[in-house]
């Protein structure tokens, strides 16, 4: 199968032809549909976050089952299916207790010792696979706890997008921020997670929804879908968002990864309100709370992947696609094949657009 790899930290990735292994016990093998380009590949790819390498990134995938261990029961062969990084083990304190998206997986990988799930064709050297998916290739081998069967009617091109940006988005309203219908809230940074954050607010009945980016494109993204006001991500935002909202927002969620949006996501709060940080910040870098933002009993918090339970939030997500609640269409800019990868990540570094899609029969 072709697969794009990347070598080395800050190099483009490189199309090579790969063999993946058989299906093991509970291992599905899926034809790849479609996988976005999230920000996240980028900082694995430009080496702000480490990984063991070569790898094949990639994490925000839908496609069509082909093979299945011999224990799986979740789905079967030629179901549709999306895939999500958040794989969960069932067992462990944190899916027991219902926090799935905070397993660290290590009974959905390989053990030590296995014959890897990827290897190079040629020389069948190991090449590692990336957050338990490695989507940028025409086939994925993964756990079947880091995949769910959807709607076979859903889109698999605009499915993709469900894996990552609109689970994060669309779970930091509905999971982490349990959004109160007339809260105001703010979204700091409108690419693909804080449009999905913008569409799922609309969704939850918020009221004030302002969003923050510093590119007009994505603003008026914003108020395509869902956005009561659109702002300039400037010195001047937390200010303007005070004045607009008489005191700050209910909510302000963080969705982009860097420290001058974590600050203003907090700067934006009303007393007791909440910033919530999705982007991947620097690894070194702290947000924090002031003295006077605790004695106002603001509160900060993360939400991984949205605190996803993504066997049942993703066919939610399809149902509101397919009912014309979430506008899937509008976030993706572009469809692209892999052979374009590295143009589409040139194309996120300009901040311009909203998703970049692989579709693997372009």
């Amino acid at each position: 199968m072709k697969a794009a790899v990347l070598v080395a930290p800050g190099k483009p990735l490189e199309i090579h032809d790969l063999s993946v292994s058989n299906p093991g016990p509970h291992e599905v093998l899926i034809r790849t549909a479609a996988c976005g380009l999230c920000h996240s590949d980028l900082h694995f790819i430009d080496g702000a976050y480490p990984h063991p390498l070569p790898a094949v990134p990639g994490h925000e995938a839908a496609g069509i089952v082909e093979a299945i261990g011999s224990e799986v029961r979740t789905v079967k062969v030629g179901d549709a299916v999306v895939t999500c990084l958040s794989a969960f083990c069932g067992h462990c304190e944190f899916c027991v207790t219902g926090h799935m998206s905070l397993c660290l997986g290590a009974d959905t990988r390989r053990k030590p010792g296995d014959a890897p799930r990827l290897t190079r064709s040629d020389d069948g050297s190991v090449v590692n696979q990336m957050l338990n998916l490695s989507a940028f290739a025409e086939q994925m081998l993964v756990h079947e706890h880091a995949c769910v069967k959807i709607d076979p009617d859903m889109p698999l091109d605009r499915a993709a997008i469900l894996g990552c940006a609109v689970t994060t988005g669309a779970g930091a309203v509905f999971n982490a921020c349990k959004v109160t219908p007339g809260e105001s809230m703010a979204v700091v940074g409108c690419g693909g997670v804080g449009l999905a954050t913008i569409n799922a607010a609309k969704i939850a009945g918020a009221g004030r929804i302002i969003a923050v980016d510093p590119m007009p494109e994505k603003r008026a993204l914003a108020l395509k879908l869902g956005a009561t006001d659109a702002i300039d991500a400037g010195p001047d935002a937390a200010a303007q968002i005070m004045e607009m909202t008489k005191g700050g927002v209910h909510h302000a969620i963080e969705a982009v990864g860097r420290p001058a949006s974590g600050d203003l996501a907090v700067a934006s709060l009303r007393r007791g309100g909440t910033a919530t940080i999705l982007g991947m910040m620097p690894l070194n870098h702290k947000v924090g709370l002031s003295a006077m933002d605790l004695l106002s009993d603001k509160k900060l918090q993360g939400a991984v992947m949205g605190r996803n339970h993504f066997p049942v939030d993703l066919p939610r997500l399809v149902d509101f696609y397919m009912r014309g609640l979430l506008d899937l269409d509008s976030i993706i800019a572009e469809r692209i094949p892999l052979s374009a990868i590295n143009d589409g990540f040139e194309k996120m570094k300009q901040g311009t657009s909203a998703r970049s899609v692989i579709v693997f029969d372009a």
